[in-house]
């Protein structure tokens, strides 16, 4: 029985290779009949944990809607652990898993996992953009497969070797698969800045490379990666992760030191405030005390003062009279006389105006030297 069983098969593995082998003679417009085997086959499980808020809930649809190999499930309850989450990919048969996990209604955590095996990533998701929200004009066909781009640091450190391999296994949509189109009409952008991972979704409009956003958009910050499957060893951990708690607590504190500044500056201005400030009225203080004793005071200025204007005159007095003796001696400097022949040449003239008559000086000189008798006109 065994001998005739082993001969049928090859009779039947026979026949296949005769029908998988062209004709000899065929139209050029018959396209050859080939097998289309879906080898890849990853399922992706996607769900989320009760606590997320609507904006978190419309991300997950949006990469519902990118991923046509991906399988849907309910809320699971915060009592369950993240084990049960094996046993719920076992079931859906699927062998990666991507669990939304909302803390507070305001932070949003995800998981990307393989199961059973591992590794699986944490990671915090900010910056979040929708769909509906963004209403960019480009737009891919559902269920098309994406071309997945990665920053070249993927390649230069090792914990991001292991993201970019989970990444291709979950975001890649595997070929020939039933729900899935057969061309690629648009790219998946993995980016590193900042200790962050950038994803956004472009539509190729062109051969040429030209793009249109379509969205979503988001941002993973990596917090640890673990040897097993939502669990295990932390195999990487990353320095410059600050939970957003912690982050607005931060931001707490310094608005709070800032109105304790405040306060203490406001404090500091009361305690080191002049009592006397600039006097612009000098007679502002008159009224202050006993009037008896203002009256006094005044009196001894005023006497003070009386007293001290006779030595200001006389100093006022000697400073004119020697800005006149100076001016006289620059004129006298001035004025030469050159005596030859026993003549003047040049003689001494005053005009006075105050009175119409003009009185000139003559003075004549003789040969010696020798002044003779002065000449009134």
């Amino acid at each position: 029985m065994k001998m005739v069983k082993k001969q049928k098969r090859k009779l039947e593995e026979v026949k296949e290779s005769i029908e998988s082998t062209p004709p000899a003679v065929r139209q050029s417009d018959e396209p050859l009949e080939t097998k289309r085997k879906w080898v890849n086959k990853q399922r992706v499980l996607i769900f989320a944990a009760r606590g997320i808020n609507h904006r978190d809930r419309h991300l997950m649809e949006d990469l519902k809607k990118l991923m046509p190999h991906h399988k849907p499930e309910s809320k699971m309850e915060r009592s369950k652990t993240l084990s049960v989450i094996n046993e719920m990919c076992e079931i859906k048969n699927c062998n990666k898993a991507v669990m939304f996990e909302g803390r507070k209604k305001r932070d949003l955590y995800v998981w990307f996992s393989n199961v059973p095996n591992g590794p699986s990533v944490k990671f915090l998701v900010e910056n979040i953009y929708t769909m509906e929200e963004l209403k960019l004009t480009g737009n891919c066909l559902r269920g098309s497969r994406p071309l997945l781009s990665f920053d070249k640091v993927f390649n230069e450190k090792p914990h991001y070797a292991v993201l970019k391999e989970l990444f291709t296994q979950i975001f890649g949509v595997p070929k020939h698969h039933p729900k899935s189109q057969p061309f690629f009409d648009h790219v998946y952008t993995f980016t590193v800045l900042d200790n962050r991972i950038w994803f956004r979704n472009f539509q190729i409009l062109s051969e040429e490379g030209a793009l249109t956003e379509v969205g979503p958009r988001f941002v993973l910050n990596p917090v640890k990666i673990f040897s097993s499957s939502f669990g295990g060893v932390a195999l990487w951990e990353n320095p410059n992760y600050v939970s957003p708690a912690k982050y607005r607590y931060q931001i707490n504190l310094k608005a709070k030191n800032k109105y304790v500044n405040r306060i203490q500056q406001k404090v500091h201005a009361e305690a080191t405030r002049p009592t006397d400030s600039y006097k612009l009225k000098p007679l502002d203080d008159i009224f202050q005390g006993d009037l008896l004793e203002k009256a006094e005071e005044l009196e001894k200025r005023e006497f003070e003062a009386i007293e001290d204007e006779p030595e200001m005159k006389k100093r006022k007095i000697s400073e004119t009279n020697l800005v006149k003796k100076t001016k006289k001696f620059k004129k006298n400097r001035k004025e030469k006389v050159n005596i030859k022949d026993g003549v003047v040449k040049k003689g001494i003239k005053k005009n006075l105006n105050s009175s119409k008559k003009t009185k000139l000086l003559k003075v004549k000189v003789n040969g010696l030297g020798k002044k003779s008798k002065k000449s009134f006109d």
